[in-house]
């Protein structure tokens, strides 16, 4: 059980030493930041398949930091929803470590970049499996701080525009949850979310608790860019590099945004009929106007961006329905937006890298040259689509048969719809970007280098087994045991109060 324990703060360790070497090696060796890069996400990685094993076998476990056991320590938790999300995290995060070794040489300071990028994914580890509501926030505001430099990495006048919105809007965002934090801590006189969460039950609903839920509303809404909370977004994830941009729609906007929010009104708070309402709500706002929006872009990140916000609202409108089947097809599209999202913005930077431009209009008959970016876009866009029977069928299946079983006939039927406006968005990026005829200025360009494609070849290839092999046998180890931890309500409290035994 020791082991079992221990493994928990490696999550955060592995990274930020990765990143304090990268900085102090890197810049004198040069091939020293790939390696490092790559190796350290690797172990984390394999870390978060070993704590999905050992949430199977051994159930909840809590490390408590310093020796001493929760409420009066730091705790750290790792139950499923901790498990799935630590992989879900990490595997992206080593497919774009992978990528980045060819992409980033065309800038000057790759171990910058990757110092930067450890910190932020040892912040999403963090968030992911701290116990604490104020570790929560540093760790958040860790993560948060690192992607506001990554998305100005390029020092161009408009990533730094973009760098400069995106900050100042996350930090009010910030502001919303450190202040949400400290009005629980003076009703509970706790930091603890387990101890939270057993005073808040006993205490029952009052109005503070309502001021609160709000709060944490605005600000973790305004990290997973759910509309009307959106509004940084479109700026920030085109201007920053390709795997940046991979990151923060892969999954920084769900461990900081989705993951938060589920955990908080889940495990800590409780789900109410008011708050499961008011996230149906902006998740069928999301999925509509980021829609919408998508359609007319030209851009080929912007398109993207706006499709994020988009997926978002399936994943928060299926978790907002609170039944079991609504939870298990939101997390399952969790996963999936993470990985055919974070392609698609790996496409992107592919295509931009070989012809210097995002411009749909600007390209055509890409395939005939790039016939590896060109066979993981189509594999990508068909599983956003949900196109049978690639994986992100599989997930919107579920949501749809959710609201449906719910009697909410009105969003199913957005759901449905919204898929066929995403179908449109994705059938024009590949007819302008990838089919018809070659122009002649593009008859020279050549597939992008060898881990680029190694990258993208293998997120798609999970696109287009991951729905049936997760439907018939990984859902039971993955799925299902992150979706019973949010079933688990409150309960959670007691599990780790007696240190998940």
């Amino acid at each position: 059980m020791m082991g079992a324990n221990n493994i928990l703060p490696l999550f955060v360790i592995i990274s930020l030493a990765g990143a304090f070497l990268t900085s102090i090696i890197g810049k004198r060796l040069k091939w020293f930041s790939d390696i490092m890069g790559s190796l350290t996400t690797l172990i984390l990685f394999v870390l978060s398949l070993l704590a999905v094993r050992i949430v199977n076998t051994q159930g909840v476990v809590v490390y408590s930091v310093g020796a001493w056991k929760p409420p009066f320590g730091i705790a750290m938790v790792l139950d499923g929803f901790a498990a799935f999300m630590l992989v879900t995290v990490n595997l992206v995060a080593f497919s774009i470590a992978v990528y980045s070794i060819n992409y980033m040489e065309k800038f000057t300071s790759k171990w910058k970049f990757y110092t930067l990028f450890l910190l932020m994914v040892g912040g999403m580890n963090g968030v992911v499996i701290t116990g604490d509501m104020f570790n929560l926030f540093v760790f958040l505001e860790i993560a948060s701080v690192a992607s506001y430099a990554l998305v100005a990495f390029g020092t161009e006048r408009h990533e730094l525009e973009a760098a400069f919105k995106y900050a100042v809007m996350s930090t009010l965002g910030s502001l919303f949850i450190l202040l949400s934090i400290a009005l629980l801590y003076s009703y509970t006189s706790t930091l603890n979310m387990a101890d939270m969460a057993t005073v808040l039950a006993e205490k029952g609903p009052k109005n503070i608790t309502l001021m609160v839920s709000v709060l944490f509303i605005m600000g973790f809404g305004l990290k997973a860019a759910l509309v009307p909370f959106h509004a940084w977004l479109p700026d920030a994830h085109p201007s920053a590099p390709a795997p940046i941009s991979a990151m923060l729609s892969g999954v920084l906007i769900k461990s900081l945004g989705v993951y938060t929010l589920c955990r908080i009104f889940y495990n800590v708070i409780g789900m109410s009929p008011t708050i499961s309402s008011i996230l149906m709500f902006l998740g069928a706002l999301s999925m509509v106007i980021g829609g919408l929006l998508a359609i007319g872009q030209w851009d080929f990140k912007r398109l993207l961006a706006y499709s994020s916000i988009s997926q978002i609202g399936y994943i928060v409108l299926g978790i907002g329905l609170g039944t079991p089947l609504g939870i298990l097809g939101g997390l399952f599209h969790l996963f999936n937006h993470s990985v055919f999202k974070s392609l698609l913005f790996l496409n992107s930077g592919a295509v931009e890298y070989s012809t210097g431009t995002r411009d749909l209009q600007q390209m055509g008959g890409l395939s005939k040259k790039m016939p590896v970016t060109s066979a993981t876009n189509i594999i990508a866009s068909m599983s956003i689509t949900g196109i049978p029977p690639f994986s992100g069928f599989w997930s919107k299946l579920l949501i749809i048969i959710a609201a449906v079983q719910a009697g909410r006939y009105g969003y199913a039927f957005l759901a449905v719809l919204v898929s066929v406006l995403t179908l449109a968005m994705y059938m024009k990026v590949l007819k302008y970007a990838f089919f018809g005829s070659l122009r002649e200025k593009w008859s020279q360009i050549k597939e992008v280098p060898f881990f680029m494609k190694l990258s993208m070849g293998t997120l798609a290839f999970i696109c287009l087994v991951g729905g049936v092999l997760f439907l018939r046998s990984v859902s039971g180890v993955f799925l299902r045991p992150a979706s019973e931890a949010l079933l688990e309500g409150i309960k959670y409290a007691a599990i780790v109060l007696k240190g998940g035994q």
